[in-house]
């Protein structure tokens, strides 16, 4: 019988070899090589054109959804299950907008992750049944808003709801935009009212939905934004 060959991406040690190991005790499946990083794993990839990518979701350098991209671009054949910790929505969504073909939580058990890989292998999805579920109700609830349709916000809006998808708290965005917590709150209280939602998580569901944030606005690294923070895409003098 040929086994599934597989291919571990993730940069903790523990992690990786302790999937490696669990997973070469399955009569069917074979981790044939690991990588400590995003890069590496592209690389691997590309060399040994493994039936699936086992790919952490948040590592430094290339983080899973663009290790995911490259890989759904050059080596369509290898199916990605992400593993994670996120159980926040937009995570999953952004995962599905490049195509991978699973994702479960770090929680998950061996018999589920083995089971996972098998079903990916044989062509089928397996996405976090909780997560989705939440998914699913949040994109059931849009589509009954009363707004109808994507609505437009102004540069500001959209600069204050990238930086949300990012993760960054009312204060912490101030800073960067140089305005206070206070004006950023109304601002996405202006937000929330436009799209019709109530949560920072349903905004950025819409957000992606709608083509009004891109991907790339929920994966970049914490590290880039403070790179970031006297750079003249998030500045405003006017502090307005």
């Amino acid at each position: 019988m040929e086994k599934i060959k597989v291919i571990i991406v993730d940069d903790h040690t523990i992690v990786r070899t302790g999937l490696a190991n669990l997973l070469n005790l399955e009569p069917d499946i074979e981790c044939i090589a690991m990588a400590g990083d995003g890069e590496q794993g592209v690389r691997l990839v590309k060399e040994l054109l493994p039936d699936v990518a086992i790919v952490d979701l948040a590592m430094p350098g290339l983080d899973g959804i663009e290790v995911a991209r490259q890989i759904k671009d050059t080596c369509p054949s290898t199916r990605i299950l992400i593993i994670s910790a996120y159980k926040y929505n937009y995570h999953v969504l952004a995962c599905m907008k490049v195509g991978v073909n699973g994702y479960l939580l770090k929680d998950t058990t061996p018999d589920e992750l083995s089971n996972a890989i098998r079903v990916i292998h044989g062509g089928k999805s397996i996405f976090d049944l909780e997560i989705t579920r939440k998914i699913q109700k949040s994109l059931s609830a849009k589509a009954n808003d009363p707004h109808g349709g994507a609505v437009t916000l102004g540069e500001r809006k959209l600069e204050i709801l990238r930086l949300v998808a990012m993760g960054l708290g009312n204060r912490e965005i101030g800073h960067l935009l140089s305005i206070s917590s206070r004006t950023v709150g109304g601002h996405l209280a202006e937000i929330f009212g436009k799209l019709g939602v109530d949560t920072r998580t349903e905004a950025i569901l819409y957000a992606l939905r709608e083509g009004m944030i891109d991907i790339n606005d929920v994966s970049i690294n914490r590290t880039e934004i403070e790179s970031n923070t006297h750079g003249d895409q998030l500045k405003n003098p006017s502090g307005t």
